[in-house]
Formats: C-alpha cells, sequence, structure tokens
C-alpha cells in the first residue's frame, strides 16, 4: 500500500513511525513532513491546508490512505474532497471536525446528547462578557471557540485575569480572528484530566490506551498553555472500570449523536475528561490524535497500525481483531524554544541526535525541526518529543530524561516534572 500522512509535526513523525513497521505498507509519503520524518518518508513540498495540491498529489501518485494529522485541514473539508474523489482518507469530515473545531458547537453537542460537561454561557460581545464576569464566581474557565493550537483556554482565577483573557481572545484576536468571534465561559471543573481515544469508522469504535499530557509551560503546571509539554500512558487514575464508563457514557454517547444527525466521522475521537468528585466530565473534544499523546501511544500498539487506519477510513472496523497493546509504560518529554509559546527564535542547531538514537527502548520525534546545509535546526515551538517506554512509569521517565544529557540546542527548554501525578501522588 502506498500511504500519505498529513501534517509535519511530532505526531505525524510518530504516526509515520509507526506506519512504517506495517507489512502491508510499501511506500509512504508526508506533506510537508519535517527533517526527522525524511528518514523514513518521502516528504512532500506541500503544507497541510493545501487541499487542493494534496488531491493532486494523492490521486497522480494512486496513494490507497491518506492520514489527516492536523486539525486544521479536517476542519477546512480536506476528507470530504478526497471522499467526493473516490480516495480512502482517515479522518472525519469537515461536519464532524466541528467537534474541535468550535467549543459552542461541541458544548451544544453535548448537551443534546446528555454527555456530562460544565456548565457554560456563551459570548458574543466583549461588553456581555464583561458584565456577566464582574457578578460570576472564581475560579473559571474562559476559552476561544475556534481553533488556537491548544492555546486559547484561560483558567482565570478573578475578574482582571477573566477580563484580560477576554480583551486577549475578542478584542486583541490573539488566537486569530475566527477563534475570537465569540467565548465560551464555563464553570471551573477540580480533579484529575486524562485524555482517552478511539479509532471509529462511524458506527464501531476501537479503544486505544488512555494517557494523561502537561499543557502548562512550567513544572507543577504553572504557566501559560502549549500544545503540550509532555505526557504518559497509562495513567493510573482511569481504573477498568471508569474506562467502561467512559466508553458507555462518552464514545458511545458521541457515536449515537454523530449518527442521529448525518455525520460522517472516520477518524479520532479524543476526550479530555477530567474525574470530578460528581463524577466523569468532559473538558473538551478533539478530531484528531493527540500531540504529544500519539508519541506516547504508538509505542504502546502491538498490533499494525494501518489495518487499523485504513479499515476505519474504509468503513470495515468491526472486521477486525482487538489491537493488542504491551504492558510497557510509555514517556514522552517535549523540548521546546526559549520563550514558547511565546516569541522564540528558530534556525538554532541541534546537538546529540545521532548518538541519542543508540539509547535503547527510546525515540526521538521531529517536532518543529528542519534540515539546512546538512543540520538540523530547530524550526518550531515544539522543537523534539523524547519518548522512551520501559517495564515501569519510573524507568520509563528516566530514560527519556536521559536523552536530555545527549541532545541540545540554544534556549532549550522542557520541564522537569513529566508524569509527576502518577510517581507523587
Amino acid at each position: 500500500m502506498r500511504v500519505l500522512v498529513v501534517g509535519g509535526g511530532g505526531r505525524e513523525h510518530a504516526l509515520v513511525w509507526k506506519l512504517a513497521q506495517s507489512s502491508q505498507v510499501q511506500e509512504i509519503f508526508c506533506a510537508p513532513g519535517n527533517a526527522g520524518i525524511a528518514s523514513l518518508a518521502r516528504c512532500i513540498p506541500i503544507e497541510a491546508e493545501e487541499k487542493e495540491k494534496l488531491l493532486d498529489f494523492a490521486s497522480s501518485q494512486k496513494i490507497q490512505l491518506t492520514v489527516v494529522g492536523p486539525e486544521a485541514p479536517l476542519l477546512d473539508g480536506l476528507t470530504d474532497l478526497f471522499r467526493e474523489n473516490g480516495l480512502a482518507v482517515f479522518g472525519p469530515s469537515g461536519a464532524g471536525a466541528l467537534l474541535e473545531g468550535s467549543k459552542i458547537w461541541a458544548k451544544d453537542f453535548m448537551v443534546r446528547n446528555g454527555i456530562p460537561t460544565a456548565a457554560f454561557k456563551v459570548f458574543s460581545s466583549p461588553g456581555d462578557a464583561f458584565r456577566y464576569l464582574q457578578e460570576a464566581s472564581y475560579p473559571l474557565v474562559v476559552k476561544a471557540d475556534g481553533l488556537a493550537a491548544g492555546k486559547g483556554v484561560v483558567v482565570a482565577q478573578d475578574y482582571r485575569e477573566a477580563a484580560l483573557a477576554v480583551e486577549r481572545i475578542m478584542e486583541k484576536k490573539e488566537f486569530g480572528a475566527s477563534a475570537g468571534e465569540k467565548i465560551v465561559v464555563e464553570e471551573f471543573l477540580e480533579g484529575e484530566e486524562i485524555s482517552v481515544f478511539a479509532v471509529t469508522d462511524g458506527s464501531s469504535y476501537v479503544v486505544f490506551p488512555a494517557a494523561q499530557d502537561h499543557k502548562a509551560v512550567f513544572e507543577g503546571d504553572i504557566g501559560p498553555n502549549t500544545g503540550g509539554m509532555g505526557a504518559y500512558s497509562p495513567p493510573p487514575v482511569l481504573t477498568s472500570d471508569l474506562a467502561d464508563e467512559v466508553n458507555k457514557q462518552i464514545f458511545e454517547a458521541v457515536l449515537a449523536g454523530f449518527q442521529a444527525e448525518g455525520i460522517d466521522y472516520r477518524g479520532v475521537i479524543y476526550g479530555g475528561l477530567i474525574l470530578t468528585s460528581k463524577g466523569l466530565k468532559v473538558l473538551e473534544f478533539n478530531a484528531r490524535f493527540g500531540d504529544p499523546e500519539t508519541q506516547v501511544l504508538l509505542p504502546r500498539l502491538q498490533s499494525d497500525l494501518f489495518p487499523i487506519l485504513y479499515h476505519a477510513a474504509t468503513g470495515n472496523l468491526s472486521s477486525l481483531a482487538p489491537p493488542v497493546w504491551y504492558n510497557d509504560a510509555a514517556v514522552c518529554v517535549v523540548m521546546a524554544s526559549g520563550g514558547y509559546p511565546g516569541k522564540y527564535e528558530k534556525n538554532k542547531k541541534i546537538s546529540g541526535l545521532e548518538k541519542a538514537g543508540e539509547v535503547e527502548n527510546t525515540f526521538v520525534f521531529h517536532a518543529g525541526t528542519a534540515l539546512e546545509d546538512d543540520r538540523i535546526v530547530t524550526a518550531g515551538g515544539r522543537v523534539l518529543n523524547l519518548t522512551a517506554w520501559d517495564l515501569s512509569l519510573a524507568d520509563a521517565v528516566k530514560r527519556a530524561y536521559s536523552l536530555t544529557k545527549i541532545i541540545t540546542f540554544e534556549g532549550v527548554h522542557y520541564r522537569r516534572d513529566i508524569a509527576y501525578r502518577a510517581l507523587h501522588p
């Protein structure tokens, strides 16, 4: 099979890495890819948002499965275009991608389908939001409505912080024009967060293990949210009883809602959940594999990834045997550029990658890298995903952090407490 992976981050590197291990995959292309992906796939200079060019490439190259990694092309209807032209593609339709693309649509969808979530209010006017916030109880959460690269969520402890969030989102449009047209203000939920994943063909679904990510930029979950500073799997807080509850209350309810509303959804349902004193609730949904969660899930997958994605894309997932998973724990530490998630510099030379590749049970997934004059340099906020796996979580953590002593670049920043909730409850 000839496979095209759309995207160029750490998640896409992990997908390419796992697909390259399949006996059913003969050739992999990646658009646009990155410096790390280039060692496993043929990188094509087409951006993820250039859907007509992607269609032309997939058609001319007789691509038999396209896997869409990022959320923006999903929301823009890339999969709809491919399916209209008879191409197998893994990823929900544009209508299905609203589950992530609009916080307001997702909250209304959850209410319609009885999916537990935080109480909320929607505002399209900054003035109305400011007036509401003056009388509100704190802490509370302010969310940009549209895509904001995982950064459009602010937990406000008081009116000043909430008002500043509204100003940044709605007036200054710091997270994008469309993301700032409306906001969601919702109650603050307290508890432990987990990320759960199911691959679906629209009727059947396959559950992946849970993970826990670390969104804040600094240790102890301090500072602004990022796209993710690290992750680990499995989180011990998700017991087998809770996992059954997730399947019934979340995945089955979401699929029933899609079917009732005629939404074509062939891809990943990613639930960001929180375990509160009042039970399980959904913080948000994403319409694609998580980043950096994918980097800790795929090393734990013993089965071939390709048939799972292909049968989901072609509507035949129920014919597959359940996937088999390793018992190992996996950890990912994100190496970021100094200043991220704010302003940061690029083109910093990365040293130590070759030596790091010699460390057993580890892999360095590239997120924001580029090849420049035969050397690999930084090209994004999140640069590298240092991933390791071992029988125990503590050993996996040690193994992942051992790579930070080998790899370096100017201004590097990473959190030193990934998986702390599990190791030091």
